[in-house]
């Protein structure tokens, strides 16, 4: 089974980074708004609206705010997956910022570099968006 792990160095407090990751129902404004139209949720169910109107279900597994860890579960998407298990985990960093550790765990082999080019975007636009938030000028 493939895995990607994406180190994200972020300039903010892991506090403020943390802050952002475990708040799940808000992926489309604090994580993500440039790939997140909307986000619902039900319970420990997640379901995200895509900017193009693609819609992707996944449940919560974990958010251990003594690990500052969340682990989510893709069970629904377009993208034809067999399996697809992530979790983000912040860290402090020895320059000051945070460190957040994406990995991603999923099936089939054969999505790799779509999920790849996936996770390298998303943590662009994560990094931005939670360096404009913890600058005060988001949210």
């Amino acid at each position: 089974m493939p895995t990607i792990r994406k180190e994200i160095l972020i300039e903010a407090t892991p506090e403020q980074v943390w802050d952002a990751v475990r708040d799940v129902g808000a992926v489309h404004r604090r994580l993500v708004p440039k790939y997140t139209e909307d986000t619902r949720m039900n319970g420990h169910e997640r379901t995200l609206t895509m900017l193009g109107g693609n819609v992707v279900r996944e449940y919560i597994v974990s958010v251990d705010d003594q690990a500052r860890r969340m682990a989510y579960a893709v069970v629904e998407s377009q993208t034809p997956l067999l399996h697809h298990h992530a979790s983000f985990q912040v860290f402090p960093h020895e320059d000051g910022g945070a460190l957040l550790v994406w990995t991603t765990d999923f099936l089939p082999d054969g999505l790799a570099a779509e999920i790849q080019a996936r996770v390298d975007r998303g943590s662009q636009v994560m990094k931005a968006t939670i360096e404009a938030e913890a600058q005060g000028s988001v949210r």
